[in-house]
């Protein structure tokens, strides 16, 4: 009887067998964090350059500077920025644009945040109509807006006056506010309220004392958003204020515009520092305005 013998399977070659061999997992990690910082820093270069580019000519010291951006450089000058200050009403255009942006912020946020936190909690009839109400406002473009809103102003004798716009943006802030805050007070546990109900509070000491400081990451996100959308706003702002010193900002840009001529040395020296005040509130808000963006998308 002749014995058998048994071969040993070799182990196979990973090249033989079309396999590719695992690459070690600090060599990959590496590389995917190279990858994601490269495009990262490429997004970062591609949102900062308007920025750079704008500040650019804004140093060049004629008027059609931009059709030649290279010479610029040899002859950079803040004088564009001395004139704004010195020969135009940047001064009453910056009062004008805080009165109506702060305004806009401290009513609009204030109006949406007891909106929200009605909605979120209270469960009156027609609750869900009402909300749905405040999305259809938003459907209507503001060409269609502008004639009925200067009537009603023009009846309440707010033409050029800060309050009317202050109100005219309220009503564009106010709804989107609404749901974002809504959607934010829904995460805050509802036990908080029966706790503070046990303790004696009312509704409104409840919402005042334990709720709101803990919405602050939703409040910087509708107060921002109310700022910005004042701040920036042309419109509106071009149609009911009618003073030159009561223009904002963004009005005032025009005035570097005129039919056979565009001064726009001048009007990037004013956009630069136009972005002052802007830069600083967000800085004030930053710190809660990442987590404020993304809470209201989950509930629980």
């Amino acid at each position: 009887m002749s014995a058998m013998t048994v071969q040993k399977p070799t182990p196979s070659d990973p090249a033989d067998s079309g396999a590719a061999a695992p690459q070690p997992r600090g060599r990959r990690g590496l590389a995917t964090a190279l990858a994601s910082h490269g495009i990262l820093t490429v997004a970062s270069l591609i949102a900062l350059f308007p920025i750079a580019w704008l500040l650019y000519l804004s140093l060049g010291p004629d008027k059609d500077d931009y059709l030649h951006p290279g010479g610029i450089w040899d002859k950079m000058t803040f004088d564009n920025y001395s004139f704004v200050l010195q020969h135009t009403n940047f001064f009453d255009w910056m009062k004008s644009s805080l009165i109506v942006s702060l305004g806009t912020t401290v009513i609009g946020v204030m109006v949406a945040a007891t909106t929200g936190y009605a909605v979120s909690r209270m469960r009156f009839p027609g609750y869900r109509k009402f909300m749905w109400v405040l999305l259809v406002t938003q459907m209507f473009p503001i060409a269609v807006l502008i004639v009925p809103m200067y009537q009603i102003l023009s009846d309440l004798q707010l033409i050029d006056n800060y309050l009317g716009l202050v109100l005219v943006y309220c009503s564009t802030a106010v709804p989107y506010c609404a749901w974002l805050l809504k959607g934010y007070f829904d995460t805050i546990p509802f036990e908080i309220d029966e706790a503070g109900r046990v303790d004696g509070l009312t509704p409104f000491g409840t919402f005042a004392r334990l709720i709101l400081p803990l919405a602050k990451p939703g409040l910087a996100v509708a107060a921002f958003y109310s700022f910005i959308t004042a701040f920036g706003e042309v419109a509106f702002a071009s149609t009911f204020m009618l003073s030159d010193t009561k223009y904002t900002f963004a009005v005032g840009l025009q005035s570097f515009v005129s039919e056979h001529d565009a001064q726009r040395n001048l009007m990037a020296a004013t956009a630069v520092l136009v972005a002052i005040p802007v830069s600083a509130f967000f800085y004030l808000v930053q710190k809660n305005l990442v987590s404020g963006l993304t809470a209201g998308g989950t509930k629980g």
